[in-house]
């Protein structure tokens, strides 16, 4: 049922080449969810997030500094690697330090025909934020008129909204399954299918999201063990989420990039079709480094927690990674007073899974101590 999402994960190389094979489009590869993927399907581009390997390599570390966060270090290698040879052109939108200068070394020694640096607003809580993307919104989508020469009509963009908002749709429909006592997916095909969603066209990914959603309701699993959150920073690390599974826990909703904030809050039309893409990206649930000076996500994780009747919460870190560092002590204390045991690991690029499935084994035994009370 989710070999499909798997597949489109594992040989996500493959499926860009053979889409370019087959429309003859442009492939733009992207380092962040704030990223208007609306305007480049506007322009019938294909945008595919650049992820690493979890491999471990040493070709970064003239281009970036070896305390920059493992996953920047990770995406840059791939590029430098040359994984990514069929991109015809990169974007970011203005997010962590670390990422950016994956995104600038990338710029300085891999070719590509378009780059763009978006200037996406980190004060989001600013009255001026939606003003202000609006108009950078404006720039870029003159700059890739003129990368493609073809000009985006409002119908462009309202097809490009739509397939954006049909496949936040359709995912969080498959969420919301995710409540019941025995969820009919584990966390990891989870994972896999929002995951893959950042690499495929919408149009082949809501197409099987959709026959998802006919045969995913009648599906049981075996009995489902603790419910567990994971959230922290960015985070594809699939066998970690295998490894926690096969000790006999779920995952069942998380707060990642990779995950729930990808596919928070639909476009809504209502004028401007570029002022209301950018309300959508102001107002979504904002990764920790635009989380300010209000901490919205507080409350919104602890809803989330009890919405999934969340047992236990894992709170992983990419090493180095500062926005996450700062938010998590406050977010682990939140959730403790609610009642919601945690963990808390760090990540580098390979995963050690032999030692955190020590940590992990301990922390679910206390759950099943905490539930025997």
């Amino acid at each position: 049922m989710f070999e499909k999402f798997k597949d489109w994960y594992e040989n996500r190389h493959e499926y860009a080449k053979k889409w370019k094979e087959r429309t003859g489009g442009k492939v733009l590869g992207y380092f962040c969810t704030y990223v208007p993927e609306e305007i480049l399907y506007a322009a019938n581009i294909l945008p595919v997030r650049i992820l690493g390997s979890h491999e471990p390599q040493d070709v970064s570390e003239p281009h970036i500094f070896a305390m920059f966060c493992p996953f920047c270090r990770d995406c840059l290698a791939q590029g430098l690697k040359g994984k990514y040879d069929y991109l015809d052109g990169i974007m970011i939108a203005q997010s962590c330090l670390h990422i950016r200068q994956t995104y600038t070394s990338w710029d300085l020694h891999i070719p590509v025909d378009f780059k763009y640096y978006l200037p996406h607003p980190m004060h989001v809580q600013s009255p001026h934020a939606i003003p202000y993307l609006t108009e950078e919104l404006k720039e870029f989508k003159k700059a890739v008129e003129k990368w493609t020469d073809i000009p985006i009509t409002d119908e462009d963009l309202k097809r490009g909204i739509e397939a954006m908002n049909s496949n936040r749709r359709l995912l969080q429909e498959v969420y919301e399954l995710r409540k019941k006592s025995n969820p009919p997916l584990t966390g990891l095909e989870a994972m896999l299918m929002v995951v893959s969603a950042q690499i495929t066209d919408k149009q082949d990914h809501n197409k099987a999201l959709e026959k998802l959603l006919q045969d995913l309701p009648s599906r049981n699993l075996d009995d489902s063990g603790e419910r567990l959150m994971i959230l922290g920073s960015e985070d594809d690390d699939t066998k970690f989420l295998g490894m926690v599974e096969g000790l006999g826990a779920r995952f069942v909703i998380d707060d990642h990039c990779t995950g729930t904030r990808y596919f928070d809050k639909e476009v809504k039309i209502n004028g401007d079709l570029l002022a209301a893409i950018s309300e959508r990206y102001v107002k979504r649930i904002p990764c920790p480094s635009k989380d300010w000076p209000q901490r919205t996500r507080l409350d919104y994780i602890v809803q989330l927690a009890k919405d999934y009747d969340v047992q236990g919460a894992i709170l992983i870190q990419q090493k180095f990674c500062d926005p996450h560092e700062l938010d998590i002590p406050i977010i682990k204390q939140a959730l403790e007073d609610n009642g919601i045991s945690t963990l808390f690991l760090e990540f580098d690029v390979t995963v050690p899974i032999g030692q955190f499935k020590t940590r992990v084994e301990a922390f679910l035994e206390i759950l099943r101590e905490e539930d025997l009370f």
